[in-house]
């Protein structure tokens, strides 16, 4: 057995908005896949009847299910966003540090911002 050095830990690294961001576009993409289920069931429900698509949305109104929707709209806005960042890093653009920090914490807060953006529109 070699004795060569460990790489060094997850807990070794303090961490950065690159990083930070990059694994919630990961965990936010799996996460869209969950959901898009919901959407596909609803829209079978509605192929299957009145009855059945009455039950459907009784199961959607439950409070979980609505907290699930809603963080999956603001799961598809935050991939979008970063998504949109990542397209602008592909042009060659904002690799400086500063730039990188400042488009990541746009990208959050326009993430919630579309988010609450959408829910007022079809709450309204």
């Amino acid at each position: 057995m070699d004795n060569r050095p460990l790489s060094p830990h997850l807990t070794v690294y303090k961490p950065q908005i690159t990083s930070v961001l990059s694994i919630f576009h990961r965990i936010t993409g799996a996460g869209l896949a969950v959901s898009t289920t919901l959407v596909v069931f609803w829209l079978a429900s509605i192929a299957m009847g009145k009855s059945t698509f009455i039950g459907f949305n009784a199961f959607l109104n439950n409070t979980i299910v609505i907290i699930v929707l809603v963080s999956s709209l603001w799961a598809l806005w935050y991939h979008f966003c970063t998504g949109l960042r990542h397209l602008y890093w592909d042009m060659g653009y904002g690799y400086d540090l500063k730039s990188v920090t400042i488009s990541g914490w746009v990208a959050v807060a326009c993430s919630f911002l579309l988010t609450f953006l959408t829910l007022l529109f079809f709450i309204i």
